[in-house]
């Protein structure tokens, strides 16, 4: 069968396995189209985000392609996929759970460290006033006032 041959409906999906392992593009396709929705159904109920559940369905396809050499056909092709992408949701949602991400909307606010406005206008007059005096010292203590103040010498 040619890779840009459309596959019979008939095909048993064990069938189609075996085409995929050798090789056959066009039974992976299949096998894809036939299954993406239920893995889908399967992921979105498990993540709840339809963007979460299409990376979970992408990496389950991938994951079971992968693995097909070892795919013993004791279940279904079917439930097998469906196992994958249950456990790749569930992980997916594990490590979601670690960097405890939040939506803008659910954040709390943020508290900035600055200073509000009207402590900052008076924090820079007095900065300026300081500086000012400092112009009126003699150059060896301005130098040492100035290493203190800005640099946290003694």
């Amino acid at each position: 069968m040619r890779d840009d041959e459309p596959l019979d409906s008939e095909v048993s999906d064990s069938e189609l396995v075996g085409q995929a392992r050798a090789g056959d593009d066009s039974a992976m396709n299949e096998l894809v189209r036939r299954h993406h929705a239920a893995a889908f159904r399967v992921a979105l109920s498990l993540t709840k985000e339809s963007d979460s559940a299409q990376d979970v369905v992408q990496d389950a396809f991938l994951q079971a392609f992968r693995a097909l050499d070892r795919f013993r056909g004791d279940a279904s092709f079917r439930t097998w996929l469906l196992t994958i992408t249950a456990n790749e949701a569930r992980g997916q949602l594990r490590r979601s759970g670690r960097r405890r991400e939040t939506g803008l909307d659910d954040a709390a606010p943020v508290h900035s460290e600055e200073l509000d406005p009207s402590e900052a206008a008076v924090m820079s007059q007095e900065s300026d006033r300081a500086r000012r005096m400092m112009e009126q010292l003699p150059e060896k203590q301005r130098m040492s006032v100035s290493l203190r103040i800005d640099e946290g010498l003694s």
